[in-house]
C-alpha cells in the first residue's frame, strides 16, 4: 500500500484539470495493433471492455465496501461465440457458475477525464469514493519506453463521510486478451518474481501460432498476456474458471495450469479500513507477443527486446524483468506522464484553442498505438503502421502521410521508422519500379506489397514530401542525403507523370477513381519542391534551381487550369466540381513558396460555404469527410476564426456520433455517422497546426 501524502494529492489535483471528457470510445490500454483494450461507453460499467475490432476483452472491476459489491468496471458479457453448435453452447451454459449469490451495484461514475497519456475515472461506491486511473506511458522520447507493453491500472481509494469503511477490491483479466476468438484453448499461470517481491498471472492459447495470420480484423493469438504486482501491497492472485472470478472475493489458489476456453486472471487488493487518507494501490497488465513481425522473411522481436539475446526460455523472464523496472519507476514514470499530458494539451491550445487541444489529446495514444516497434536486421527503427478496418496494410505510405505531423512534432526518429521500410524495399532491388511502393503487405508480415494496385504519383509525393519535412524539423539533409539515389528516382517520376496525373488510383478514392486529379497534382508539384529544397540543403545548388524551377512552373500552370472563378476544381477538366486541396498545406508549412497566399485564401473562403454540421465534405462528389484532411485544410486558413470554424464540427462529430468506436477518420458531415475506419494512425494527423506552431516558432 501507498499513503498519499498531502503534498502528492495537492500535486495532483494540479494535473487533473479536465482535457476531454467525452469521446466516441475510450482509451484504456493503448500500446501496439494487438494489445489495445477500450471502453465503448461513457460508463465504464455500462458495457464490456473491447479491442479496438469490438470483439470483447474483459476487464472487470469490483470494489466491496461494507459487505456490499459495487461494479466500476466493466459488465457481464456473453462468454461463448454464437458460432459454436447449439448443443455445445447450451452445455458450457449449463456448466457456468453463477457469478455471487450477492447482488452487484453499480457504482456511480462521477467523471472521466482523457489526457495524452492516461484515462481517469471517478466514482462514488457507497461511503468509498475511487479514483481510477489506466496509464500507458506513450512517451516518444523514449523508445524504450514507449515500445515496453506494460499499462498502469491505478486506484486511489479513501472514505467519503468521514466514517471509516471495510474495503476490498477486485480486479480481473480475461484470458480473451491473448486470443483471436474464444474457442481457442488458453493456458493460464503464475508465479512470483524477484525474490518474491513481484506476483503475476498470465495465459496464452494452448497452440501459439506465432505469426501464423494476417489480416485486418484479427486479434493476436500468440504470445501471453500478464498481470503483475507488488507483493507488499497485500493482494492474493488467482485464476479462476470462466465467471466463477467473483465469489465474493474469497478467491482460491490453484494448482497452477488450467485448459479453458475462457478463464480470468484475478487481482483482489486487501484494502483494509478506508479513512480521509488516500491510500493508492496499483497493478501492471503487459502482453509480450515474443516476435512482433515478419520482415522480409524474418521474425523480429519488439524494440524493448532488441538487445536480449533470442533464446525461447528467456521471453518470460525478460518481459517479468521489464515489469520489476516499471514498478520500481513508477512514480517517476507517473510525473513524465503527467509532463506529457500538459505538454501535448498546452501545445494544441497554444497552435489552435480549446476544442483543437481536445482532438488532439484523443488523437495521440490512438494514432502511436496503431504502430509496432522494432528494429530492422540492418539495424534500422522501423515504426510500421497497421491499417486497422481499413485493409490490414503493413506501413502504407499513404497512412504514413497523414499521420506524419504527430510525428515530426515530438520524434521524427518514429516518422523515420515508418520511411525506412519502403527506402529498403527500393533500395535492395526487390521493389524495381520506378516509383515508391504502396505498403510492405499485410499485418503482421511485411515481405513485400500485397495491395493490388499502385499509387504512383501519391506515394512518390508523399515520400518526397516527409523527406523534406524530416529536414526542415532536424534542420539538416542528412537522412534525404543517405537516400539521394532513390528519392532522384521518384522526383523524376514526378517530372513527367505528376502535374496532370492520369487515371490512377490515390487515398481519397472512396467514390471511384479520378483522372486530372487537382489535388494529386498538388502533391506532385509540393514533391518536386521539397526534391529542390532538399538538394539546396545539400549544396546541390544547379539540382535545386532546376527542380525549383520546375515546380514554380508547374504551380503557375495548375491556378489556370484548376481555375474555377471562385475556387479551384476537384479536376482540371471539370469546373463545376470542388474538392479539399489539404496538400497545400506542406507548400506552406516547408515554406516552398511555391503557390501564393490567395490560393489558400481563395480555398477557405469556398470551404467555409460548403460546411455541414459535421465537418466540410472531402469533395463535391459525396457528403462524407476525412477529418485528418480538414485539420490540414484549417491549417490553410490565415486567421484563428476561420481555423476555428472548421474545427468546431469536428468537435461537434468527436462528442456527438452516434457510431461508438475507437475515433474514425472518414464520417458522415449531415450525421456524424461513421463510414468507415476506426482506431487509425492517420488522427496523428490532426497535430498539423501544432506542428505549424513548432515551425514558426
Amino acid at each position: 500500500m501507498r499513503i498519499v501524502s498531502f503534498c502528492l494529492l495537492a500535486i495532483i489535483s494540479l494535473n487533473s484539470f479536465s482535457q476531454v471528457t467525452k469521446a466516441p470510445a475510450y482509451p484504456l490500454i493503448t500500446h501496439d495493433p494487438y494489445f489495445s483494450v477500450w471502453s465503448f461507453t461513457d460508463e465504464l460499467n455500462a458495457s464490456p471492455t473491447k479491442h479496438w475490432t469490438g470483439a470483447d476483452q474483459s476487464l472487470q472491476g469490483i470494489i466491496k465496501v461494507d459487505g456490499k459489491l459495487y461494479r466500476f468496471l466493466g459488465a457481464e458479457e456473453k462468454i461463448y461465440e454464437t458460432v459454436l453448435p447449439a448443443a455445445d453452447e447450451q452445455r458450457l451454459m449449463n456448466e457456468r457458475a453463477p457469478v455471487s449469490p450477492t447482488e452487484i451495484l453499480n457504482a456511480v461514475q462521477k467523471s472521466v477525464n482523457v489526457k495524452a497519456t492516461q484515462t481517469v475515472y471517478e466514482f462514488t461506491c457507497g461511503g468509498v469514493d475511487l479514483k481510477l486511473t489506466f496509464t500507458s506511458p506513450l512517451i516518444m522520447n523514449d523508445l524504450h519506453l514507449l515500445s515496453r507493453p506494460v499499462s498502469y491500472v491505478s486506484f486511489v481509494t479513501k472514505s467519503n463521510d468521514n466514517k471509516q469503511h471495510d474495503a476490498q477490491l477486485y480486479f480481473g483479466v480475461s484470458t480473451t486478451l491473448a486470443v483471436n476468438s474464444v474457442s481457442q484453448q488458453t493456458t493460464a499461470t503464475g508465479g512470483t518474481f524477484n525474490d518474491a517481491r513481484l506476483t503475476y498471472l498470465m495465459a496464452g492459447t494452448r497452440e501459439q501460432p506465432v505469426l501464423e495470420k494476417k489480416g485486418d480484423d484479427l486479434r493476436i493469438d500468440w504470445g501471453h498476456v500478464f498481470v503483475a504486482a507488488a507483493f507488499s501491497q497485500n493482494i492474493v492472485q488467482t485464476i479462476t474458471k470462466r465467471s466463477e472470478y467473483l465469489k465474493a472475493f474469497t478467491p482460491q489458489t490453484t494448482d497452477g495450469t488450467e485448459f479453458e476456453k475462457q478463464s480470468m486472471l484475478n487481482t483482489v487488493f486487501e484494502l483494509g479500513k478506508q479513512g480521509t487518507n488516500a491510500v493508492e494501490n496499483m497493478l501492471m497488465i503487459g502482453y509480450d507477443d515474443q516476435y512482433s513481425v515478419q520482415y522480409f522473411q524474418k521474425n523480429l522481436v519488439p524494440w524493448w527486446r532488441k538487445d536480449i539475446p533470442e533464446v525461447v526460455s528467456e521471453f518470460q523472464s525478460s518481459l517479468l524483468k521489464e515489469f520489476v523496472e516499471a514498478e520500481k519507476n513508477y512514480k517517476k514514470i507517473m510525473r513524465q506522464c503527467d509532463s506529457v499530458n500538459m505538454r501535448v494539451y498546452n501545445d494544441a491550445l497554444n497552435a489552435g484553442g480549446k476544442a483543437y487541444a481536445g482532438l488532439c489529446v484523443l488523437a495521440y495514444r490512438q494514432s502511436i498505438a496503431a504502430h509496432k516497434l522494432v528494429q530492422s536486421p540492418q539495424g534500422e527503427i522501423l515504426f510500421l503502421s497497421k491499417e486497422n478496418f481499413s485493409n490490414g496494410s503493413i506501413n502504407t505510405v499513404d497512412v504514413t502521410y497523414p499521420s506524419a505531423p504527430l510525428f515530426l512534432a515530438y520524434n521524427p526518429d518514429l516518422l523515420k521508422g515508418m520511411l525506412n521500410g519502403i527506402f529498403y524495399y527500393s533500395e535492395s532491388g526487390k521493389w524495381t519500379k520506378p516509383f515508391a511502393a504502396h505498403d510492405l503487405g499485410t499485418y503482421p508480415l511485411a515481405n513485400g506489397q500485397t495491395y493490388g494496385e499502385d499509387m504512383p504519383v501519391e506515394e512518390c509525393g508523399n515520400m518526397l514530401i516527409l523527406t523534406a519535412a524530416i529536414a526542415k524539423a532536424e534542420k539538416n539533409a542528412k537522412y534525404a542525403e543517405k537516400h539521394w539515389q532513390t528519392l532522384t528516382i521518384w522526383a523524376e517520376y514526378l517530372s513527367k507523370e505528376g502535374f496532370d496525373p492520369t487515371n490512377q488510383l490515390c487515398t481519397d478514392d472512396f467514390a471511384g477513381h479520378l483522372a486530372r486529379n487537382a489535388n494529386l497534382s498538388v502533391k506532385g508539384i509540393v514533391g518536386l519542391g521539397g526534391y529542390a529544397m532538399l538538394a539546396e540543403m545539400l549544396g546541390k545548388k544547379e539540382i535545386a534551381a532546376k527542380y525549383k524551377a520546375m515546380a514554380k512552373d508547374m504551380a503557375t500552370r495548375w491556378m489556370q487550369m484548376a481555375d474555377a472563378g471562385d475556387h479551384y476544381a476537384l479536376t482540371f477538366d471539370n469546373k463545376n466540381s470542388w474538392s479539399q486541396k489539404y496538400n497545400l498545406v506542406w507548400d506552406k508549412l516547408l515554406e516552398l513558396q511555391l503557390f501564393p497566399a490567395s490560393v489558400y485564401n481563395k480555398e477557405v473562403a469556398y470551404y467555409l460555404t460548403k460546411q455541414n454540421e459535421f465537418g466540410l465534405p472531402l469533395d463535391s462528389r459525396r457528403t462524407y469527410t476525412k477529418s485528418d484532411w480538414i485539420m490540414w485544410t484549417a491549417t490553410l486558413s490565415n486567421n484563428q476564426k476561420d481555423f476555428e470554424a472548421f474545427i468546431a464540427s469536428l468537435q461537434k462529430f468527436a462528442q456527438h456520433t452516434p457510431t461508438r468506436v475507437p475515433l474514425s477518420d472518414w464520417h458522415e458531415t449531415m450525421d456524424g455517422k461513421q463510414v468507415g475506419f476506426q482506431a487509425r494512425s492517420v488522427v496523428g494527423g490532426y497535430f498539423i497546426k501544432v506542428l505549424e506552431g513548432k515551425w514558426r516558432r
